[in-house]
C-alpha cells in the first residue's frame, strides 16, 4: 500500500468515525425530544421574594411538581405504574433573575439510568435564555414494601415505542 492510499483510507476512517458519533449523537437528541415534557409558568405575586425575583425556594418546588407531573403522565407506559418516586440528590444552579409577570418554559427529561438511581434534568428559560438549571438523582420505591426497586436499563426506550 502507497502512502496515498494509507492516508485515503485513514481519512476515509476517520469521517466514518465522525458520521457515526454525529448519528449517535442526533439520535439521543431525538430521545430526549420524545422523552421532554414542558409547560409555561406565569410568575405572580406568589413566586415573588423581598428581592422582588423569584424566591430561589420556588424553583425547588416547580422542580419536583414537573417531575412529577411528567411520571403522572407516563407511568401507564411502563411496568411500574403503581411505584413513587424519592428525591435523593439535587443540584441546581440559578443563572438569572426572573422578575413578576414574566413567563417561564419550564422543561424536564429524564436521563440514562445510573444504576438504581434516575437522573432527571430540569431547565427554566425566560425569554429563551435558561436562567436555571436543574440535575436531580431519583430511586423508584414499590409503594407496597417500601424498598428500593432497580429499573430496567432500557426501561426509557419503552416510553418512545
Amino acid at each position: 500500500m502507497n502512502l496515498l492510499s494509507f492516508e485515503k483510507v485513514f481519512w476515509l476512517g476517520i469521517k466514518n468515525k465522525t458520521l457515526n458519533f454525529i448519528y449517535l449523537i442526533i439520535n439521543e437528541a431525538e430521545r430526549i425530544m420524545n422523552l421532554t415534557y414542558q409547560k409555561q409558568i406565569q410568575v405572580t405575586e406568589a413566586h415573588i421574594d423581598q428581592n422582588n425575583h423569584v424566591n430561589n425556594v420556588q424553583y425547588v418546588h416547580w422542580v419536583e411538581e414537573m417531575a412529577t407531573e411528567h411520571w403522572e403522565l407516563v407511568k401507564e407506559k411502563t411496568d411500574y405504574p403503581d411505584d413513587i418516586w424519592m428525591l435523593v440528590d439535587h443540584h441546581i444552579q440559578y443563572k438569572k433573575q426572573v422578575y413578576l409577570g414574566d413567563i417561564i418554559t419550564v422543561k424536564t427529561y429524564p436521563k440514562a439510568p445510573e444504576g438504581i438511581k434516575q437522573p432527571r434534568k430540569v431547565e427554566f428559560y425566560c425569554n429563551d435564555k435558561l436562567v436555571v438549571d436543574s440535575s436531580t438523582l431519583w430511586v423508584l420505591v414499590d409503594l407496597k414494601t417500601q424498598k428500593i426497586k432497580r429499573l430496567d436499563s432500557d426501561w426509557l426506550d419503552k416510553l418512545t415505542e
